[in-house]
């Protein structure tokens, strides 16, 4: 049957935040405090995954252990705090979070004590039921056990929930709980990736949208 509250959980970076450039240079700031290379929008989009220290280790070609990757970490958030100011939402945000019949909340990756203002700065918050980030000092894990407890907190059971994101890791969450992901295409992931996962996928959010409110419908068939 159709879960009767179908809940969208929402991911933020690369996601609603249009912030695909911004990241990339921040990751090519860390790389360049340790000799690495330089990447390009597109290749970082064709080799980002998480956890986020098997990609460093894959672009810098040696291993990056936890304290490697603490210090990468850093750097590059401290560099991406530079720059957030020039970020602006994903050009059809505010629409498709309208578009949504039922209850929506937002996940990041990004660091909650961070996230909350910089989601209120945006005039956002009143469409959300909770907003969760990583209450971590260290980021790039993957996003399934932030979600369980992101519903937990919610009481949201996970067979209800769509969850709209720009990477396979948000699709890989989903499913841990029973969930289901629509993709989208605007951000972190090559799009062909995101096709060859057999996940929906859309090039718009307001799509996205659309598409999740198609899957909950099918689900109940």
């Amino acid at each position: 049957m159709t879960p009767a509250h179908p809940h969208l959980v929402w991911d933020w970076n690369g996601t609603l935040l249009n912030d695909l450039s911004l990241v990339v240079a921040a990751t090519n700031a860390a790389f360049a405090s340790v000799g690495g290379p330089t990447v390009t929008s597109d290749e970082h989009r064709t080799r980002f995954r998480r956890p986020i220290a098997d990609y460093y280790a894959e672009v810098l070609g040696q291993a990056v252990d936890d304290e490697a990757f603490g210090r990468l970490d850093r750097i590059f958030h401290d560099a991406y705090r530079d720059g957030l100011t020039t970020c602006e939402l994903a050009a059809d945000a505010r629409t498709a979070m309208a578009a949504w019949g039922g209850s929506q909340s937002l996940l990041s990756m990004w660091f909650h004590e961070e996230l909350v203002p910089t989601v209120h700065t945006y005039g956002l918050t009143g469409h959300f039921t909770r907003v969760d980030g990583l209450r971590a000092t260290v980021g790039g894990d993957r996003k399934a056990e932030s979600l369980r407890q992101h519903l937990a907190e919610l009481g949201v059971d996970g067979s209800a929930v769509v969850l709209i994101g720009d990477s396979i890791d948000d699709a890989d969450a989903a499913l841990t709980v029973g969930g289901r992901a629509v993709l989208y295409t605007g951000g972190f992931t090559d799009p062909a990736r995101l096709r060859d996962s057999g996940h929906p996928v859309a090039d718009t959010l307001t799509d996205a949208v659309a598409l999740a409110a198609r899957v909950v419908s099918s689900a109940g068939r």
